[in-house]
This record gives C-alpha cells, structure tokens and sequence, in this order.
C-alpha cells in the first residue's frame, strides 16, 4: 500500500472508531443508501424509487440528506412534503431534485443526519404526516454507508457495473473511500448503469449473505425548465447537444446514445457545477453553429440552470431507476424482521 494510501486508511478507520463509539440510534428504521467510491453509482434515484415504493407500502418516508455544497448550516426542510422550501444555493442540487421527483415527501438537509431525522420529528406537524395517527416513519439516508454517526437498519450499497472500483485503490490515488470488504456491512448490494456478470461473481464471494440484484435505469420523457414535458422518444433521430455537471459524463453520453439522439457536440462540466449566464449563452452558440434543435442535461444541472433565463429547447431526461425482481421484498423484509 502506498504511503498516501496507508495516511488516508490510518485517518478515514481512526474516524470510523471514533463515530462508532458514539453513534447515535433514531426511534424509527433508517435505510442507508451508498456506496464505496467517489463519484455518481446513481444513489439519488435509488433514493426516490426507495422512497415511492415505501409510500406504496404505507410507510410514512422521510429524506436525509447532507446537501452537498448547499449553505444552510443547520437542519432544515428542502421540502416539508408540503411543497420546496429551500433553493439550490442553500440545500445543494440533489435535495432539490429529490424534492421535486417526491410531492408529498419531506426532504431534510443536515450535514448531521440524527439531528435532521430529530428535526424532522420535531416538526411533524408541518408534514403531510401530521394527518396520520400513527405514521409509519422511514428514515432513508442519501449517502450514508460511511455517515458512521448514525445507526442504520440497512445498508444499501450500490456499485457501478461500468467501473466497480476504478483502479482499487483508496484515495487520494483511487476512487475507493474504504477498502472493497467493507462491503460486507451492506445488507443489499446493487448493481447499477450495466450488467457485470464478473462482478456478480466477485461480491457473491466477497459476501454471500447480502441481497444482491440489479438496477437499471430508464427514461419515459424529457422536462424543460418551465415544467412541461415531452417523451423521450421526441429526440430519436435529432441532432442534440449534450451537457452535464456529473461525475459520471460517460454514463450520460451513453443514455443519449440510447435514445437515439444523434449527440453532435457533448460539454461535460465539473461535478455539482454552478452553471454561470455565460454559460448557457456559450451552449445556446454552439448548438447554433452545429444545428442541435435540442439541448439535452441531466435533472440535476437543470434544477441549477432554473435561476437563468433558457432557451425553450433546453430539456433534462427524467431517469428513474428500477430494481430487479425480489429486491423491495427483500428490503422491506428485513425492515419487518429488524423493527419486529
């Protein structure tokens, strides 16, 4: 192990020791999504779909969230379920999505996720919750296999099946945030943005208790800044220009690809980018100069780019994630077994 790596490992597992002997315990069942690198494995759609499908089971589910680059400093309600509260500069972008894709779900940033989960019991009367007698509270947790700080139910790790874990190393000369066993903390591993049947094999063997599965993503339709919608199938065959401030821009290349856009000219932006007046001038010459009738970015850049004035044909593609076969069954099981 390099220097570097064993500096880091030293540092992130005397961390770990620390938050773990003084982890603190929600009265209700918190699932953690995650993962183990830096970088985009699709963890704020997993979100959401964990969210809706706890809805559809009578669960009464509540966001957490860091809020990542957002200003608030302390908890607070993107969305108390009830409608947005909070902008982009102040909760970060993925919370402002998630708060859009769930009307009627509280969304709440704190960079401490106890004291956002106790926030939000605090202040249930201003949820949609306040109506229920008993809600069936559901804490899930956005980005939290290594937020040691609070007790989980389950893990839920998600893992790129285009580029597991980069050239498995730890930071800063990897992408890895821990070393590759600590993924058998997680009670579910996912497999996202590709099959990888070698990779199947190698987390059966890492850890063959976990539930593992696949999740694949899928777009039904393309939304504009002012709120209306199109289907996606109205760019197969157009001339687009794509653009994106992810940390995976090779995985939303590949998405246009499979719509059957005929991307022309891609711009790929630093993650969580703050998109600048200049900006959008830049991109709205260069789909001129290649003739692109659309401009195509991800939900998370257009949440960002409603604070300045777009061209009409600026459209972000609505991806949502789904799970293979077994895998709510098996979540929700273990909810009921774990809670009694």
């Amino acid at each position: 192990m390099n220097l570097l790596e064993h500096i880091y490992r030293k540092g992130m597992l005397a961390k770990q020791k620390r938050l773990l002997a003084a982890q603190k315990r929600l009265p209700h069942p918190v699932v953690s999504i995650g993962n183990l690198t830096v970088g985009g494995t699709g963890k704020t759609p997993a979100a959401i779909a964990v969210a809706e499908e706890a809805v559809r089971r009578g669960y009464a589910p509540i966001i957490l969230t860091r809020g990542y680059r957002g200003k608030a400093k302390g908890p607070c309600f993107v969305s108390n379920g009830k409608g947005q509260l909070v902008g982009v500069r102040d909760a970060g972008d993925e919370p402002v999505l998630m708060a859009e894709r769930l009307a009627g779900v509280p969304v709440v940033k704190s960079p401490d996720r106890y004291a956002g989960g106790q926030f939000a019991l605090e202040h249930l009367a201003d949820t949609p919750y306040a109506a229920q007698e008993q809600p069936r509270i559901l804490f899930i947790l956005d980005d939290g296999f290594q937020h040691w700080k609070l007790a989980r139910t389950v893990d839920i790790v998600l893992v790129d099946g285009m580029n597991p874990f980069g050239n498995r190393r730890l930071l800063p000369l990897g992408p890895l945030r821990e070393p590759i066993d600590a993924l058998r903390r997680a009670h579910l591993l996912a497999i996202t943005k590709a099959p990888n049947e070698p990779l199947e094999r190698e987390l059966r063997r890492l850890h063959p208790q976990a539930g593992l599965c696949r999740a694949e993503y899928s777009v039904h339709e393309l939304r504009a800044s002012d709120g209306s919608i199109i289907p996606a199938e109205a760019i197969r065959g157009q001339r687009v220009l794509g653009f994106c401030g992810i940390a995976n821009p090779k995985a939303f290349h590949m998405t246009l690809a499979s719509l059957g856009a005929e991307t022309v000219h891609f711009r790929s932006y630093p993650d969580h980018y703050a998109y600048t007046v200049r900006d959008v001038e830049q991109l709205w010459a260069a789909a001129g100069r290649h003739g692109c009738k659309f401009l195509i970015a991800t939900e998370k850049d257009l949440v960002k780019l409603k604070a300045l004035t777009l061209p009409a044909c600026v459209h972000a593609v609505a991806i949502s994630l789904s799970f293979s076969a077994g895998f709510f069954e098996d979540l929700f099981g273990r909810l009921s077994e774990m809670t009694g």
